[in-house]
């Protein structure tokens, strides 16, 4: 009986059409943010690092400088772990981060490309900019998980001046629910920045507060990045003193 031939290269071309659908659909998914692309040379889900200052009249010259570049992994892998180091000159210490984000919102989509247009440099972002990014809508983003720390790290940097309410929060969100390796870094700068922020509105009790829980939560003394040093140690026993002798010795955080 005769019969139709297919030929055996068919179905092969067949699976080659179907995976280039798969790939446009994938494509169009990833430019509507609806999906993250990842790179799988990327094992850390950043994209891109953000220095950022604190908004307060404390910050020194160099910091201000640096404040609101963004820099590719790469970039500050090859250069330095902080950008700010030799420029600052707070006596107290740099109080910069460098905030890693993968970005899958819109903002954060349009930094990275603003990034590799322009050829390993940094991008200078401006307060206003980096606002926008800060307020777009990461939350629906599948990066949001993600971002979540650093977002909230950035927004309680960005705030410290205007809305030291939402700074406050922001901290306050950082440590109490920084559980990854990359969101660890950013435990310490909020317990510094919430006791400063709530010494500055009078909130003594709550400051005090604050001080015991960074007292308990690095009561062994290590070393390393992710642990006060002596300095900051120090600080924090002085503004504990201070703290202790403005409080009514009836308070609950002076008891």
């Amino acid at each position: 009986m005769g019969g139709v031939i297919v030929p055996e290269i068919v179905p092969y071309l067949a699976g080659l059409l179907a995976l280039l659908v798969v790939w446009e659909y994938h494509q169009i998914l990833v430019l509507k943010g609806r999906i993250q692309a990842v790179d799988i040379f990327d094992r850390s889900g950043i994209r891109m690092y953000i220095h950022v200052a604190p908004s307060n009249n404390d910050t020194c010259a160099g910091c201000q400088d640096l404040h609101g570049r963004v820099f590719l992994p790469s970039m500050v892998a090859k250069r330095l772990s902080n950008p700010s180091q030799g420029h600052c000159t707070n006596p107290g210490g740099c109080r910069c981060l460098l905030i890693g984000l993968y970005g899958a919102w819109p903002e954060g989509r349009h930094l990275v490309e603003r990034l590799r247009t322009a050829k390993r440099k940094p991008v200078k972002l401006n307060d206003e900019e980096l606002l926008r990014l800060i307020n777009g809508p990461w939350e629906q983003s599948v990066s949001a998980e993600t971002d979540r720390i650093s977002v909230h790290m950035l927004e309680a940097l960005s705030y410290e001046l205007s809305n030291p309410d939402t700074s406050i929060m922001g901290y306050r969100y950082v440590i109490d629910h920084a559980k990854q390796v990359r969101d660890l870094q950013c435990v310490l700068p909020s317990f510094m920045r919430m006791a400063d922020l709530l010494i500055a509105q009078r909130r003594h009790s709550d400051a005090l507060a604050v001080i015991d829980q960074f007292e308990k939560r690095y009561a062994k003394k290590k070393t390393g990045p992710l642990y006060p040093t002596e300095i900051q140690r120090g600080l924090m026993s002085l503004k504990k003193a201070r703290l202790t002798k403005v409080l009514p010795s009836g308070s609950p955080a002076a008891a």
